[in-house]
This record gives structure tokens, C-alpha cells and sequence, in this order.
């Protein structure tokens, strides 16, 4: 990310606009860079699509839109992890990299396929109703 370094970005950031920048520059990075991320996004797309469609509540909503959430921020902290461990063993292998590296990817494998039962449980009943008549 040669053009988009930060000066001194070790430091706190100053006010609260430069620290939703910050955050919002991680999103962006995970979008343009991790190819599952983008997959999370447009899946958990069309679950909130097919649920505003379907006319689901808004606590089924809000449940559908809570897993996705939770499996794009456990994305995030995955990306997060690799790149550090990445920093520190540089091009060499340690196996307690790959250990925090797998773990990693397990837990948003496992978040995801939460994500997927939960839209599954909500959205296939009522998709099955409409789509029989």
C-alpha cells in the first residue's frame, strides 16, 4: 500500500474523524485485497436482500444482518493476524504462525457457516412459502 502510507501512524490518531478514517482504510483494504471478503459481502447482500423481500421482521432482520456483521469483522481480524504474523516471520516457516494462521481462517470458516444456518433458519421457510404458491 506504497501510496496510501500513514506519517507517524503508530501514533493516536487526534480526533474522531481521522480514527473512522483509519477504520474505514482497513475496510477498504479488506475489500480490494482478500477475495472471501468480498464473498461475505455480496452473500450476506443477498441474505439481507432476500430477507427485505420476503418481509421478514425487523428482529429477523437485524439477526441475519448481526452473523454477517460478525463473520465480515472476524474477516477483518483474520486479515489482521495474517499480516502481522506475516510481518513477523517474514519469508521463513514457523509452525506456531501457521497454528495462529489456521485458527484464524477457522474461525471464519466456522462463523460463516453460523451465518449461513441462521439465514437458512429464517429465510427458507418463508422463501419456500412464497415460491410454492
Amino acid at each position: 500500500m506504497p501510496g496510501n502510507q500513514r506519517p507517524l501512524a503508530w501514533r493516536v490518531a487526534n480526533n474522531l474523524f481521522i480514527s473512522f478514517s483509519y477504520a474505514w482504510q482497513g475496510v477498504s483494504y479488506a475489500f480490494r485485497s482478500q477475495r472471501n471478503f468480498r464473498i461475505h459481502v455480496v452473500i450476506g447482500t443477498v441474505a439481507l436482500g432476500l430477507g427485505i423481500w420476503l418481509h421478514l421482521s425487523a428482529v429477523e432482520l437485524s439477526i441475519i444482518s448481526l452473523t454477517c456483521g460478525a463473520v465480515l469483522a472476524i474477516e477483518l481480524i483474520n486479515t489482521a493476524l495474517e499480516s502481522v504474523v506475516d510481518l513477523t516471520v517474514q519469508q521463513t516457516y514457523h509452525e506456531l504462525a501457521k497454528i495462529a494462521k489456521d485458527c484464524a481462517a477457522a474461525a471464519v470458516l466456522i462463523s460463516a457457516m453460523v451465518s449461513v444456518l441462521v439465514a437458512a433458519c429464517l429465510i427458507v421457510p418463508p422463501l419456500w412459502a412464497t415460491l410454492s404458491t
